[in-house]
C-alpha cells in the first residue's frame, strides 16, 4: 500500500498527456486511452521507482472505470426528455429488434461458418451483438450530438440491449455453467428489467414537483452530495436485481431531466464524466495483454468487418423505420458499432464454462479494434454518408425527412 498513491498518480500523468495530445491533433482520446492501457499495465517491465504495470493500484483504477461508466450514462440521461421517449416507444421497440435480430443473427453464422460449438457459438454471438454504452455516451458528448433526431433512437436501443442482455445471459449462463433453471432465470430477468424502467418512466412523469422540492438546495456542496448519493445507491441497487448499473444511472438521468434543477445538476457533473471516463478507457486497455492477441487476428478482423455492416444495414432500417433521414439513419449503426464492456463480459462468461480459451483474445481484439474504429466512423459519419449517396442516391428524400446538420 505504500506506493498505491504515487501509482495511481503515476497512471493519472500518463492519462493528462494522452488527453493533450490527442486534443492537440483534435481526435477522440477514447483510442488514445485504450492503447495506453495496453502499453503499460500488468505486462510491462517494471523501471526502478517508476513502476507501469499498475498492479498494487489496479482495483483503484478499474473502481475510477465503473464510476466513469455511471457518469458517462447519467450525463446522457439528463440529456433528454422521458416524454420523448415515451412518445417513441413504438420506435425504440421496433429498432431495438430489428438491432437485435441483425448482429445476433450474423453472430450466429459466423460462430458456425467459424468452426465453434453450439455454446461457444452463442457466446461469440453475444460478443458481437452487444455494443458498448460507455463509448456510444462518450462520442455522442464529445461530438455534441445529444440534440440530433437519431439520439433519441440510439438511447433507446442502447436500453432495448440491456433488455436482451438479461434475457441473453441468464440463458447463456445457464447452459454454459449449468443451470438447470435457465428459462425461468430469463423470464424473470427480462420481467425485472422491463418493470424497472417502467418504474423511473413513470416516476419521471409523476415525481418532478417532489423532486424540484427536494432539490431546492442554496449550497453546491450539499446539492452535490445529495445528488452523487441517489446516483451510486440506484447505480448499486440495479445490479442487485441483474440490471446493469449503467442503465440504473441512465434511467436516474432521465427523471432528473425532468425537473428544474437539470441544468444545475448538469454543470457539477461535466467535470467528473470527463474524468471518471477517461479512467474507465486507460482502464479497459489496462485489461488487455497485447501478446495474446496474435492468434485471433484474422477471426478479429472478419468480426470486425460483419459488425460495421450488420450495424449500418439495421440503423438504416431502424431508422427509416422511425421516419428519420437516411443521414441521420446511417448515423445510428455508425454511431452503436463500438463495443467494448458487455463483449468482455461475455467473453468471460464463456471461459468461466471452460469454452474455447481463444474467445477471450478473441473478444479483447475484437473490442479493441470496434472501440478504437467505432468513434471514428461515427465522427466521419458526414462524409461516409456522402459517398453512399453518391451510389444510392439519397439526397432527393431528404428534403421530406427529420435532419440535422
Amino acid at each position: 500500500m505504500d506506493h498505491l498513491v504515487f501509482e495511481v498518480g503515476t497512471a493519472l500523468v500518463l492519462v493528462a498527456i494522452a488527453s493533450v495530445i490527442a486534443n492537440k491533433i483534435k481526435f477522440s482520446i477514447i483510442p488514445f486511452l485504450i492503447i495506453l492501457g495496453m502499453l503499460v499495465g500488468p505486462h510491462a517491465p517494471q523501471a526502478g521507482i517508476i513502476d507501469l504495470t499498475f498492479i498494487e493500484s489496479g482495483e483503484v483504477i478499474e473502481f475510477f472505470g465503473r464510476m466513469g461508466v455511471l457518469f458517462l450514462l447519467f450525463y446522457l440521461g439528463l440529456e433528454f426528455s422521458v416524454g420523448k421517449l415515451v412518445k417513441s416507444g413504438r420506435s425504440i421497440a421496433v429498432g431495438g429488434t430489428i438491432y437485435i435480430l441483425i448482429n445476433f443473427s450474423l453472430g450466429l453464422i459466423y460462430g458456425f461458418i467459424t468452426g465453434f460449438s453450439f455454446l461457444e457459438v452463442l457466446v461469440l454471438a453475444g460478443v458481437i451483438t452487444i455494443s458498448s454504452s460507455a463509448i456510444v455516451a462518450k462520442v455522442l458528448v464529445d461530438l455534441k450530438r445529444t440534440a440530433n433526431p437519431e439520439t433519441e433512437l440510439i438511447l433507446g436501443i442502447i436500453m432495448f440491449e440491456d433488455i436482451f442482455l438479461a434475457v441473453y445471459l441468464s440463458v447463456v449462463s445457464g447452459l454454459v455453467l449449468g443451470d438447470a433453471t435457465s428459462f425461468g432465470s430469463a423470464l424473470l430477468s427480462i420481467v425485472i428489467a422491463l418493470g424497472y424502467m417502467l418504474l423511473f418512466f413513470i416516476a419521471a412523469r409523476k415525481l418532478p414537483p417532489i423532486l424540484n422540492k427536494l432539490l431546492d438546495i442554496r449550497s453546491n456542496e450539499v446539492f452535490v452530495i445529495v445528488i452523487f448519493a441517489a446516483l451510486f445507491f440506484i447505480a448499486g441497487f440495479s445490479e442487485t436485481i441483474h440490471v446493469a448499473e449503467a442503465i440504473g444511472a441512465l434511467l436516474l438521468g432521465l427523471v432528473f431531466s425532468e425537473t428544474v434543477h437539470s441544468d444545475r445538476i448538469e454543470h457539477l457533473v461535466v467535470p467528473f464524466r470527463d474524468f471518471f471516463g477517461a479512467m474507465f478507457f486507460f482502464s479497459f486497455g489496462l485489461s488487455i495483454d497485447p501478446f495474446s492477441l496474435g492468434d485471433a487476428v484474422w477471426l478479429a478482423l472478419g468480426a470486425v468487418l460483419l459488425t460495421i455492416a450488420g450495424n449500418f444495414i439495421a440503423g438504416m432500417i431502424a431508422g427509416r423505420r422511425a421516419g428519420l433521414s437516411h443521414k441521420a439513419s446511417s448515423n445510428i449503426g455508425l454511431t452503436i458499432v463500438s463495443r467494448g464492456e458487455f463483449s468482455i463480459i461475455v467473453a468471460n462468461l464463456g471461459i468461466a464454462g471452460g469454452l474455447s480459451a481463444s474467445l477471450k483474445p478473441f473478444a479483447a481484439l475484437y473490442v479493441l479494434i470496434l472501440a478504437i474504429l467505432g468513434p471514428l466512423l461515427t465522427k466521419e459519419s458526414k462524409r461516409i454518408y456522402l459517398q453512399l449517396n453518391k451510389v444510392f442516391k439519397w439526397k432527393t428524400i431528404l428534403k421530406n425527412s427529420r435532419d440535422h446538420k
